[in-house]
């Protein structure tokens, strides 16, 4: 399983980095908009859309995504920016006050309709950020997800060697309080070795700015990760879909993107506006 699980993601990684340098702004774009459909199939299989409410559901999220570019290729700079600051707004409150709230409450929400509008509000955010944090830097957009990746790695391992304390047992019986601490220092080495190689160490005081900031970023992974198990456990299921060997779906892949890149691009949204 492990081997299987390896391999997938070697093989993800290489397409990935090709896209993410190699394809121009339009390619990318369309890529995004397939990442978020596929996304979108997987979500109306967790919120449990059978027949036509699923394949409703599809074509809505293609035609709200496609508005969103078309806005964007039509309009100006500044249109653009409000049109993204409210979507992130969206984001950002689902992630920092619905989400912790529902998890804690051990919501289960089976009516269509906010469950159509919350796998938007997770689905179309995250495909926005892509876009807006790649066109921004392609190194940026890479340098947050490997955040994400390496937390998500040094959980995984460490909560296998040393994981006793289950940290949402209700929810995802296999983290644990252990993992999160491996998450920690997994992502505290990797600022350490960025703040050494951009060649920041005359800014000593950035250290711990970077340091607090990729903590709060592992909060934000470990909640969309919560979620996303919330709702597989929710629909009775094990992983969101069957896309990836050794993974699940998409969706198994993308959870703790989607609670991290959105804020991430409100982040840098509002240092330009500033």
């Amino acid at each position: 399983m492990l081997k299987q699980r390896v391999i997938t993601a070697i093989i993800l990684l290489l397409v990935f980095l090709s896209a993410l340098f190699m394809l121009p702004g339009p390619g990318w774009i369309a890529l995004v908009i397939v990442v978020v459909m596929q996304g979108a199939s997987e979500w109306t299989r967790l919120a449990q859309f059978t027949g036509r409410l699923g394949h409703a559901y599809w074509w809505l999220t293609l035609a709200v995504t496609g508005c969103i570019v078309w806005f964007d290729a039509d309009h100006t700079l500044a249109q653009h920016a409000s049109l993204h600051m409210m979507i992130y707004a969206v984001s950002g409150l689902l992630w920092l006050a619905v989400v912790p709230f529902w998890l804690w409450m051990g919501w289960q929400v089976r009516q269509p309709l906010p469950m159509a509008l919350v796998g938007w509000a997770v689905l179309i955010p995250t495909g926005l950020a892509m876009i807006d944090l790649r066109e921004n830097s392609p190194q940026l957009l890479l340098g947050m997800m490997v955040l994400v990746w390496v937390a998500d790695i040094a959980a995984y391992f460490a909560g296998r060697k040393y994981g006793k304390n289950k940290l949402a047992p209700s929810i995802s019986p296999g983290k644990t309080w252990e993992g999160v601490a491996g998450a920690l220092l997994g992502v505290s080495i990797y600022v350490l070795m960025v703040w050494i190689a951009i060649d920041l160490t005359h800014i000593i005081m950035f250290l711990p700015v970077l340091l607090l900031a990729s903590w709060c970023w592992v909060g934000l992974a470990v909640i969309g990760d919560l979620f996303e198990s919330a709702i597989k456990r929710q629909a009775g299921v094990k992983d969101s879909g069957a896309l990836l060997p050794g993974h699940g779906g998409l969706l198994d892949r993308i959870d703790a993107l989607t609670s991290t890149l959105p804020l991430a691009a409100l982040a840098l949204l509002l240092q330009r506006l500033a």
